[in-house]
């Protein structure tokens, strides 16, 4: 009544009470009384404020992207803040009375957006569209010690860089170009994983022929030493031998002894006989042809004595007339008179 009137704030709000130009009372979330045609009230926000942002900007190779993120900031230093910006509060309706309040978020964006340019003109098109979280904290580095940010009486409390994309044209370049090298590179895998099962094989094989060539390493060997046992046994045999045909030369040239013995002994033997045979020439060389005759029949069995009978008739036939021979005489020496010698005897005295 008569101009009077209570207002209570939020928590979230910073209240200042201005009367006649002075601030009479200032805090969080107040609530108070006032006479409207004297009292004024200004209004901050305590709590922190998110604001989106997209522009566009260009990189060191002349390519236009458009960088998408977001800020958040909240007021510290509320006089600072006052002092440059309106914030009043229209009691009556409720809202401020300028357009102040969202012109700080314009001029936070304004800032970003400059530091922002700043970094892009020095990165190529692919190495900007991959440096979101370094350039965000690069330009949070650079905020945080800005002059303007702290004349304003703010504090950033965070920046997120959500995308840095190229125009379609320059995406679909890009999306060629990196198709074409993730099918080079599948190609390359591809080749790389023949090549690995080449060499595998290979490795493979020089291993099945390393197998072989020592599995006939050892066969050599095993056949070597099957030969320097054979030659270990032929040497023992040729030894044998040599000493079988010295044993047998041995007993030869002993024969050979003993015959050329036995042929002078029975040289030495011929010699005496020959000597006995000559002796007895010699004594017999005076004797009459009769007498050796006699003496040679003494002894002599009586079918030789027939035999030798019938010879000296044979040699006497020119001189027999007739010889008249029995048949008694023809059967007894014929029926074995030959082999005893009383038939002989009796054929004898028969003729």
């Amino acid at each position: 009544m008569f101009g009077w009137k209570f207002v209570k704030f939020q928590p979230s709000d910073y209240v200042l009470k201005v009367k006649n130009g002075k601030v009479v009372r200032e805090g969080v979330g107040l609530s108070f009384n006032y006479y409207a045609p004297t009292t004024s009230v200004v209004v901050v926000p305590v709590s922190s404020i998110d604001v989106p942002f997209m522009f566009e900007e260009i990189t060191n190779d002349y390519q236009t992207v458009t960088v998408q993120g977001q800020l958040t900031y909240r007021i510290v230093d509320y006089r600072k803040t006052t002092q440059i910006l309106n914030y009043t509060y229209n009691l009556k309706k409720n809202t401020y009375l300028s357009d102040d309040p969202g012109k700080l978020a314009q001029r936070v964006i304004h800032i970003a957006k400059v530091l922002t340019k700043k970094q892009l003109e020095q990165l190529p098109l692919r190495e900007a569209i991959q440096s979101s979280e370094r350039l965000a904290k690069s330009i949070t580095a650079e905020i945080a010690r800005n002059e303007e940010i702290e004349k304003l009486g703010i504090e950033l409390m965070g920046l997120s860089i959500l995308a840095i994309v190229p125009n379609k044209e320059t995406l679909r370049a890009l999306e060629a170009q990196a198709r074409e090298e993730i099918l080079r590179s599948a190609d390359n895998a591809l080749y790389e994983r023949r090549n690995a099962s080449i060499q595998q094989e290979r490795r493979v094989k020089e291993n099945e022929l390393n197998t072989e060539i020592a599995v006939e390493t050892k066969k050599k060997q095993i056949r070597e030493t099957q030969l320097d046992a054979e030659r270990s046994v032929k040497q023992k045999q040729n030894e044998m031998k040599e000493e079988q045909l010295s044993f047998d030369t041995a007993l030869e040239e002993k024969k050979q002894e003993l015959i050329e013995l036995t042929v002078t002994n029975k040289r030495a033997e011929a010699d005496a006989k020959a000597y006995e045979l000559s002796a007895v020439m010699n004594a017999l060389q005076g004797v009459s042809p009769n007498v050796l005759q006699a003496l040679t029949n003494v002894g002599m069995k009586p079918d030789k004595l027939i035999a030798i009978a019938f010879q000296e008739l044979a040699g006497n036939a020119e001189k027999i007339g007739q010889l008249n021979i029995t048949p008694d005489l023809l059967q007894g020496i014929m029926s074995g008179s030959a082999g005893n010698g009383s038939g002989a005897a009796r054929g004898a005295g028969g003729r």
